[in-house]
C-alpha cells in the first residue's frame, strides 16, 4: 500500500523540550515516552501504548484502573483531571507518600 508509513505504536516527534528515554512528552494532543535523549526541537521516538513507569507526584495516592493525566507544567503523572491531558490508566495501586514518585500507566494511545 503506497499510503502506509508505519506501524503506530511508535512515532517520531519534535521534543517540545529537552527529554531523557523515559520521560513523558506531550506534543499537541499526542502523549508519548521517550525512547532517547533530544534537546528542544530535536526529533525523538517516542511509544504511544504500552505500559511504563513515569514520575508521578508524590504526595498522590493511585488505585489500579484510576485514570491517569499528563501535568505538562510540571512534566509529571497525576490524577488530577483539571488542566491535565488523560493519558491512560494505573495499572496497580500506589502510596501516596513523599517518596512515592513513581507509578505505573498503560497508555492509552488514543490520539
Amino acid at each position: 500500500m503506497k499510503t502506509y508509513v508505519q506501524p503506530g505504536n511508535t512515532i517520531t516527534l519534535t521534543a517540545p523540550y529537552a527529554v531523557a528515554a523515559g520521560d513523558g512528552l506531550l506534543v499537541g494532543s499526542i502523549f508519548g515516552v521517550a525512547s532517547g535523549t533530544a534537546a528542544l526541537g530535536e526529533t525523538v521516538e517516542a511509544a504511544l501504548t504500552g505500559v511504563f513507569d513515569i514520575t508521578k507526584i508524590g504526595s498522590q495516592a493511585w488505585t489500579a484502573g484510576a485514570r491517569i493525566y499528563w501535568d505538562d507544567t510540571n512534566k509529571r503523572t497525576t490524577n488530577v483531571a483539571t488542566s491535565n491531558t488523560l493519558i491512560g490508566v494505573a495499572t496497580e495501586a500506589v502510596a501516596g507518600g513523599a517518596g512515592d514518585t513513581i507509578g505505573r500507566v498503560r497508555l492509552n494511545g488514543t490520539f
